[in-house]
């Protein structure tokens, strides 16, 4: 499987994030064609229990590379990026990766 994932920094406003991650950014995302599943993780701190830079990771899974792609310049995958640059621009960065069996 094909993976798009969000890694989230600390945002400056939590409420205001959560806020609209879960009410707007979410939805837009879950109408991305061939999406197969989200998956959120909320960091709590880093491996030795200190405040992590990170605050959130979203995992969004594909059956192939190429449905990912296709997702991406879909109108609703535009639709989300748009969102997304203009709520979390500053503190998300977007990478793709293939799901292996170890």
């Amino acid at each position: 499987m094909a993976k798009l994932i969000a890694i989230y920094r600390q945002p400056e406003d939590v409420k205001a994030f959560e806020d609209h991650y879960q009410n707007i950014h979410a939805p837009l995302a879950m109408k991305m064609p061939g999406l197969e599943k989200i998956e959120v993780t909320r960091i709590e701190s880093d491996a030795m229990g200190q405040p992590s830079e990170y605050y959130l990771l979203a995992e969004m899974y594909f059956k192939s590379q190429a449905e990912l792609q296709s997702a991406m310049r879909s109108p609703e995958g535009k639709a989300a990026a748009k969102d997304l640059m203009g709520f979390a621009g500053k503190i998300v960065q977007m990478v793709i990766g293939e799901t292996v069996e170890v």
